[in-house]
Parts: C-alpha cells; sequence; structure tokens
C-alpha cells in the first residue's frame, strides 16, 4: 500500500492537518514531523500544498461533504479528514478525480472506505464547487467585522513571491533580470512558485526574500549613516538585512539560536554584516543606548494569513492576550534602550487591534507620525500617523501581509 506513487505526501498533509486542527500547532511546526520522511522536492511541496489548501477553504469543504451525507460526520472523524483532502486536491489543486481516489482512499485502511468514496462521487457527479472567496470561521469574522470580507477574498489564492533587494539603486535592472514587477524601490514581485534558491542573484545574495509589508517597519528608519541600532526579536533577519544594507550598525537580537542561524546564512550570503546576540530581550541588557529601535514583536501573526492559513484555526482570545502581555513588556524595555532623539518602530504581523492600535495608545513616548511619502504608492498612514496594511490591500497587484506599525521618538 506504501507504494502508490503519491501516498506518502498525502499521509504527511493529513499529519499535518490534525496537528494544527487538533494540537494548536503551526503548520511549519507541523510540517517538521510530518515530511521527515519525505525527500526534499515535489511530494514535500504537495504535501504542503494540500494542507494550506484544505486550511484556506475549510469551512467550504465541510459544507460540500455534509451536502453528501446523510448524517453528520463527526469534526474529528477520520472519513472528513481524508474527504477534505480529496475535495482539495480536486477543487483547488486540480488532481483529476480518479487519481484523488486512488491516493486518497488508501488513507482509509481498515476504515470507511465506501463512505469517502461514495462521498467523493456524488459531488464529482454534481461538479460541485467551491465559492469565489473562503468561508472565514464566524469567530474570526467577529473580530475583523467589516473588513473580513475583503480580507476573505484576498485569500483565495496562495501569495506572490516578493524579494527585498540589497542594492534598492538596482531595482530596475533586476526586475528586468527576474521579469518581476516592483511597487517600491527595492522591492520585487514574482509570481508563486519559483524555486528560489535557482533563481539569479541567489548565490550572490542580492536579494532576500521578504513580504513588502514585512519591509516597511525597518524602511520607516530610513539610512543609518553609522548609526547604531537594535533589531528586537531579530529572526528569520529580513529587516536586520534591510537595516545593514542601509548602512546602519546592526544588534540583532532574539532568543532563538536555531533561527537566528539562519541569518547568519543569510549575512554571509548577502556579504551584509551585524552583532547577533542571543538572549531573552526580557532579561538582557544592553551597555549603551541605541540611536534606533526596530521592534518586530512576537503576535499572533493572523495577517500571514494568506500564506499561513493555519492561523485562521488556531488563533483566538486566549493567545491574543498572551501576546499582548508580552508585547507590552517589551515595549516597556525597548522605550528605555532609546537614546535622546532615538527612533521607535513598534511592529506586528497582525490584524488583531489589540495588538496593534490599543498596544499603540498606551506607549508614553512622543509619536513620529508617518508620512506618505514614506510608503509605496497605494498606501497610506492612518489619521494617528500609523501604517496599518491587510491582505486585500494592493489586490489588483498580488495584495500584502497584515502589518500594523507606528513610529515614536524620545524626548
Amino acid at each position: 500500500m506504501t507504494d502508490i506513487p503519491g501516498l506518502a505526501a498525502r499521509r504527511a498533509a493529513l499529519k499535518m492537518l490534525d496537528a494544527v486542527l487538533r494540537r494548536g500547532e503551526t503548520l511549519d511546526q507541523a510540517a517538521g514531523g510530518a515530511m521527515q520522511h519525505l525527500r526534499e522536492g515535489p511530494d514535500r511541496a504537495l504535501a504542503r500544498a494540500i494542507a494550506a489548501e484544505v486550511l484556506r477553504w475549510l469551512a467550504d469543504l465541510d459544507a460540500l461533504i455534509d451536502s453528501a451525507t446523510r448524517q453528520r460526520l463527526p469534526d474529528d472523524a477520520k472519513p472528513r479528514a481524508v474527504l477534505r483532502l480529496m475535495l482539495a486536491q480536486w477543487l483547488r489543486l486540480g488532481t483529476p478525480p480518479h487519481a484523488v481516489v486512488a491516493t486518497g482512499l488508501p488513507l482509509l485502511a481498515g476504515g470507511p472506505r465506501r463512505l469517502a468514496h461514495g462521498v467523493f462521487s456524488t459531488l464529482v457527479k454534481r461538479k460541485a464547487h467551491l465559492p469565489d472567496a473562503p468561508t472565514l470561521p464566524a469567530e474570526v469574522v467577529a473580530r475583523w467585522g467589516g473588513q473580513a470580507a475583503a480580507i476573505a477574498a484576498a485569500l483565495a489564492d496562495p501569495p506572490p513571491l516578493d524579494l527585498t533587494l540589497r542594492d534598492p539603486s538596482a531595482t530596475r535592472e533586476w526586475a528586468g533580470r527576474l521579469g518581476a514587477i516592483s511597487l517600491a524601490p527595492g522591492h520585487l514581485r514574482l509570481p508563486r512558485g519559483a524555486a528560489v534558491e535557482s533563481l539569479p542573484g541567489f548565490a550572490e545574495g542580492a536579494w532576500w526574500v521578504q513580504d513588502l509589508a514585512a519591509s516597511l517597519p525597518a524602511r520607516l528608519l530610513g539610512a543609518g549613516d553609522g548609526r547604531r541600532v537594535l533589531d528586537l526579536c531579530a529572526a528569520p533577519g529580513g529587516k536586520t538585512l534591510q537595516l545593514a544594507a542601509a548602512e546602519w550598525r546592526v544588534t540583532a537580537l532574539d532568543a532563538s539560536a536555531k533561527r537566528l542561524e539562519r541569518l547568519r546564512r543569510n549575512l554571509a550570503r548577502t556579504g551584509l554584516s551585524a552583532e547577533i546576540v542571543t538572549a531573552d530581550a526580557l532579561a538582557w541588557e544592553p551597555a549603551e543606548g541605541f540611536d534606533a529601535i526596530l521592534l518586530d514583536a512576537p503576535c499572533t501573526a493572523t495577517g500571514t494569513c494568506r500564506r499561513h492559513p493555519d492561523v485562521l484555526h488556531r488563533i483566538g482570545p486566549r493567545q491574543i492576550a498572551e501576546m499582548t502581555e508580552l508585547q507590552a513588556r517589551l515595549i516597556e524595555r525597548a522605550s528605555g534602550w532609546l537614546k535622546s532623539g532615538g527612533r521607535l518602530v513598534y511592529a506586528v504581523c497582525s490584524l488583531e487591534r489589540e495588538e496593534g492600535e490599543e498596544q499603540a495608545a498606551r506607549i508614553a513616548l512622543p509619536a513620529d507620525p508617518i508620512m506618505p511619502d514614506e510608503l509605496p504608492a497605494g498606501l497610506a498612514p492612518t489619521p494617528q500617523g500609523h501604517v496599518r496594511t491587510a491582505p486585500s490591500q494592493l489586490a489588483e497587484a498580488g495584495g500584502l501581509d497584515g502589518f500594523f506599525i507606528a513610529r515614536w521618538r524620545a524626548g
């Protein structure tokens, strides 16, 4: 049974979904264990794609399953889990129904294969289809309110690939070489699916992968001119690379030695430099103050739902409350490490007001409002001088992650 081509990838996808939906793991965490026996390459990419599409369209896949069963299958029933995989492959990945059946039913060895086969066949005969946009979980809609429908529409497809250039002055040159569009100096956007390490410019360190929205916080500190900046909670390091390229003297601090290894590799690849510190920001103390601090704080990461649809199903009030408490403690410490006149940029890749607007309202430093001309075309600061991005923005160009960004200057 294990010799069926493609079966191992489907089994890995099933394990990932169980880890996310039952144990609350992130998709990245789940992938580590579920795919350890898969070789690098197409099988791993397929397993990840299947799991992500199920999570993106979960409510709509369940609605189709329920429409074809006389008695509702329990949410945690294995036949429902397998049917979700089968339908996602057929309706989202374009896998022919016969191939879906051949690789799906063996996942129910010793179980109700006839039931799953009957439900899937019924839906194929009906020419079942998904809506234009995914249906978000009710609790997510309640949190996101009036913007939920627009965000859902932006989640229908995985996002494109964004790159940040080491040398923004070479934007036009690299856009031509890579066949990319650019939404800001130093930014490139390519269609998804490209093998990153095989693209021109990777080996010589001309660029790194970074969503356009994720590049904004470091952009808002401007040129470094040799001044000192602390990148707090720095890993995996895209912002450290930006700051180093902008001629800041960077101290990159993070508690995760494993995640900082990725930053070290990217610094070596790009030829950029930074002081790397492995430490808990809540216990560490700097020897002297900084001219600027970038706090890209730990958060629920709900703004990354285009590429990490697991956040739609595992984030709730408890996780939001835990993150806001941690963010407040980090802001308090960072505020005390600024030199007079120094700037603090606070950012979270979250769509939750508790982590963004409400957090910013409690900061006692003098505001340093973000100006319209500091942002890419199509984006604008809020009346308070903050930045709030969402997946629905710049939709005609492929959207962007959801971020909240604000800036202050020490007195």
